[in-house]
């Protein structure tokens, strides 16, 4: 490992901080980079990604490290690749994962790009999963603390991709990375984790979705077709939402006290559709239709149909009992039939199938039946 050098996205973090210091104890030649993916707001009073201060904190790293540390900027790539989209899946009422199209367009291939023109042998970055090398094949499978575990937000990646890639803390949980990092004498050993979208920050998501999306008022009504009110646009509300409905206030609604939560969205006739409770039937279904699958290694994974696995339909979801079902190779869709019906199915989110520890692939949820 000696002459095999590795280019590492430093985020600032201590996930990437101590992938570096694992690496360099293991011989590598290791290069951070850090990458700046979204331009800052024109308010310069509000700085919602904390982009210097986490520069700052890499540059400390890797100043203790003693190993360089690049700087690239892919906010053009990014908003053309990943929040255009973002943007097109919301003004159709979805709700699709920005983080999920960043691993696949940025991290592993605008940066892995990057980083074979400067003759690297590998990328790594600070994820928590890991990557099952052997005979010519490659594998994704989960990290080793299943409370970390990241393998969902990298399901769309192809095994080429990751043959190229490195997890070096794949195999710890967040205690151990902590405890590395204090003992290597890293400031950022107790920083903590972000959370949320980074261009989003700290502010509500509504207020800056309507910064690019104009409000589409429309009519609130229940299950059955009563109207009890107005929302702003169906872009601004996602399946199994509570809070922000703006209709609390009837709350002995025929005799029933329970919260209301958004349950389906017309979107012909631009409705939001709600009811009472947060286990109403209508918010549970068992089978869901999804598009645009993509296998790590297609060879390797349909074996069977209908194929028996396990899923999750949303990130820190324990994985469900499923069955799958090729509904049409050439349009790429799916229908998933779930052993127990699954709350809250949100269409543009993603479906990530596991076999075992095996990260085999996803799809984007359609619709749910």
């Amino acid at each position: 490992m000696a002459n095999q050098s590795v280019i590492l996205g430093m985020s600032g973090g201590v996930d990437s901080s101590v992938a570096a210091l694992i690496l360099q104890k293991q011989g590598f030649q290791v290069t951070g980079v850090f990458m700046k993916n979204w331009e800052e707001d024109d308010d310069t009073t509000t700085n919602f990604c904390n982009a210097t201060q986490d520069l700052n904190d890499a540059q400390q790293v890797c100043n203790k490290l003693n190993i360089p540390l690049l700087r690239v900027n892919f906010a053009a790539e990014y908003w053309d690749k990943v929040f255009s989209i973002f943007l097109q899946e919301y003004q159709a009422g979805r709700t699709p994962n920005p983080d999920i199209l960043c691993n696949k367009e940025i991290k592993f291939k605008v940066f892995l790009d990057y980083a074979k023109q400067l003759k690297a042998d590998f990328i790594a970055t600070g994820h928590y999963a890991r990557i099952n090398k052997q005979h010519n094949n490659v594998h994704l499978l989960t990290a080793f603390d299943q409370n970390k575990d990241q393998s969902y937000f990298l399901h769309a990646l192809t095994k080429e991709q990751l043959s190229n890639c490195l997890f070096p803390i794949g195999e710890l949980n967040k205690q151990e990375v902590r405890k590395m990092a204090s003992q290597a004498g890293l400031d950022n050993y107790n920083k903590k984790d972000s959370t949320g979208i980074c261009f989003i920050g700290e502010r509500k998501f509504k207020n800056f979705l309507e910064k690019y999306l104009p409000h589409q008022p429309g009519k609130i009504i229940t299950e059955t077709g009563e109207v009890i009110g107005t929302h702003d646009g169906l872009m601004y509300y996602t399946i199994g939402q509570r809070k922000g409905l703006q209709i609390g206030g009837q709350a002995s609604y025929h005799g029933m006290h329970k919260p209301w939560y958004v349950v389906d969205k017309n979107i012909n006739n631009n409705q939001l559709i709600v009811a009472r409770g947060k286990n109403h039937p209508t918010l549970f279904a068992k089978q869901l239709h999804a598009i645009n699958f993509h296998w790590i290694d297609p060879d390797q994974i349909i074996t069977t149909d209908p194929f028996y696995c396990y899923a999750k339909i949303r990130y820190r979801q324990t994985s469900q009992a499923c069955s799958i079902q090729i509904i049409n190779k050439n349009s790429n869709e799916l229908l998933v039939i779930f052993e127990n019906a699954q709350r809250a199915i949100s269409p543009g989110q993603y479906i990530v199938f596991y076999k075992e520890n095996y990260c085999l692939g996803g799809a984007i949820i359609e619709r749910s039946i």
